[in-house]
C-alpha cells in the first residue's frame, strides 16, 4: 500500500509499505495492504512502518528511528484515512 505522512509544515514520508501500526485513541491498531476503508484519530505515541526498502528523504531522516525492516515516528496525535490501498496520515 502507499503510505503518506504529512505534518502541518511538510510531507515527511511517501513510500510503499506492508504494514503500519498506529496509536489509535482507543488503542493501537495496524493497517495492512488492501485494508477496508476507514478514518481514525490518533493519540500521542509511535507510528511503526514495516516494509522492504523504505525510503526517507534526507531532509526528514532525523525524525525517524530505523529498526531492521521498520521506521518509527513519534507523534503527538493526528488522524488517518485509508482508502483504495492508500494510507494518508496527518500528524501534529
Amino acid at each position: 500500500m502507499k503510505v503518506e505522512i504529512v505534518s502541518p509544515d511538510k510531507k515527511l514520508f511517501e513510500s510503499e509499505a506492508d504494514l503500519v501500526a498506529l496509536p489509535g485513541i482507543t488503542g493501537e491498531f495496524a493497517i495492512a495492504n488492501n485494508h477496508a476503508p476507514m478514518i481514525s484519530l490518533l493519540k500521542a505515541g509511535k507510528i511503526r512502518i514495516k516494509g522492504n526498502n523504505l525510503q526517507v528523504d534526507e531532509d526528514n531522516e532525523d525524525v525517524f528511528i530505523r529498526e531492521k525492516d521498520s521506521l518509527i515516528l513519534p507523534i503527538n496525535g493526528g488522524a488517518i484515512e485509508m482508502k483504495n490501498n492508500r494510507l494518508i496520515i496527518l500528524i501534529d
